[in-house]
């Protein structure tokens, strides 16, 4: 049954308005604020009014007790089709999964996707304090209650089954931070040299400093829509071209070495037409570099394991030959909750319609975006990856 079947694209369907709201360390105000803001500038630039608004999306960790259906009272939305995505880093490409068939099947007209959280002190031990029941058993009773650990231990993995060296996951942080350095939104603001990464503090052997990504407050939003609306309003939009979403894939595996990518990346390709060399950028989710190394491989650009040696001869800036997370990615913008999970996506809208300023890839059309989420001690267990490209493709 598998070989004969074969999956709808998403035609007359597109991404439009992406927005948003600059990051801060910390903030008073709650997740609800956040996401108000991105939804209003999203809409705003669109042209629209929220009454013109019948499907909403959100994906947020810090909302307790409310979700997207008390979201809709706070904001005042009436929609007719509605989502919450728990997903964290994966939760952008899922948004538009969703919402774009929704659009196809007239169950809305325009869907606002939006994520977001806030960052007070204590709001990172919070989240981790109910993450997840399988870290909570697995990882908390040896005193690991945060991803470091986790993340810690794919690294150490990764390193010794591969001979990657703690160089080869610099030049991921050192280029993401040169990208952050033109992002006027950025909370990074300064240079940081490979030397500077790798004398940085160890936090969790072999993670030091800046592996690691800095949660913030702050959101991003955009819109699906459908291409006649879009045209109609005279507003820039992306086609979708393809995507793939796994959960849990290769169970058997002891520790987390490939994600759901690998099993779909044929079906990826073959949807949107394309290769890894026809894309202009690439985004990754990027909490550490390490998933953003297992992506390059596991998105076909090299085999599994061949990752350090493929990025040794490759510039990852925005001026670069492959150019990656062009808006430092959060490892250098921050990492604003489950906008995590949208910064990327946020980020390749803009690239394709030629509307990301500072960070713009000179001719860029065509944009590979890929998600990660829901780390469950050895293996994060969401993954996914969209494939856009602007009108001119």
């Amino acid at each position: 049954m598998a070989s004969c079947f074969q999956r709808r694209g998403y035609d007359g369907v597109v991404l439009a308005a992406p927005a948003t709201v600059p990051y801060e360390r910390f903030s008073t105000q709650t997740a609800h604020w956040w996401i108000a803001r991105a939804l209003s500038a999203s809409i705003r630039q669109a042209g629209l009014s929220p009454q013109e608004i019948d499907g909403f999306s959100v994906s947020s960790f810090s909302l307790f007790p409310d979700t997207a259906v008390g979201l809709t009272q706070h904001l005042g939305l009436s929609p007719r089709w509605l989502d919450h995505i728990p997903m964290g880093g994966a939760s952008g490409i899922a948004a538009i999964r969703r919402a774009a068939r929704a659009v196809q099947a007239g169950d809305a007209r325009v869907v606002a996707c939006v994520a977001g959280d806030t960052n007070h002190v204590d709001s990172f031990r919070r989240m981790l304090s109910s993450f997840s029941r399988f870290a909570q058993d697995a990882s908390y009773p040896y005193g690991a209650g945060g991803p470091n650990a986790c993340f810690a231990l794919l690294t150490d993995h990764y390193m010794t089954a591969y001979g990657a060296t703690r160089e080869d996951f610099g030049r991921i942080c050192v280029a993401q931070r040169a990208n952050a350095l033109k992002n006027p939104h950025a909370v990074m603001k300064s240079p940081l040299t490979m030397d500077q990464y790798l004398s940085a503090r160890m936090i969790s052997d072999p993670i030091a400093l800046f592996d690691c990504v800095m949660p913030v407050a702050g959101s991003e939003a955009f819109l699906v829509m459908r291409e006649d609306d879009a045209k109609a309003a005279g507003i820039p939009y992306a086609h979708i071209r393809s995507t793939i979403e796994r959960h849990n894939a290769f169970p058997e595996d002891p520790i987390q070495m490939r994600g759901g990518w690998a099993m779909d990346i044929d079906e990826l390709y073959a949807m949107a037409d394309a290769k890894p060399a026809d894309m202009d950028l690439l985004q990754t989710y990027d909490d550490y570099p390490v998933i953003s190394m297992m992506q390059v491989e596991d998105l076909g650009f090299c085999a599994k394991g061949e990752g350090p040696a493929f990025l040794r001869d490759r510039d990852l800036t925005v001026d670069g030959d492959l150019p990656h997370n062009t808006s430092g990615g959060q490892l250098s913008a921050g990492q604003a909750g489950a906008a995590g999970g949208f910064i990327g996506l946020v980020e390749a809208i803009r690239q394709v319609t030629g509307t990301a300023g500072p960070t713009q890839v000179k001719d860029a059309t065509t944009a590979l975006v890929s998600g990660f989420g829901m780390i469950n001690y050895d293996r994060g267990v969401c993954s996914n990856a969209a494939i856009i490209s602007g009108t001119n493709a």
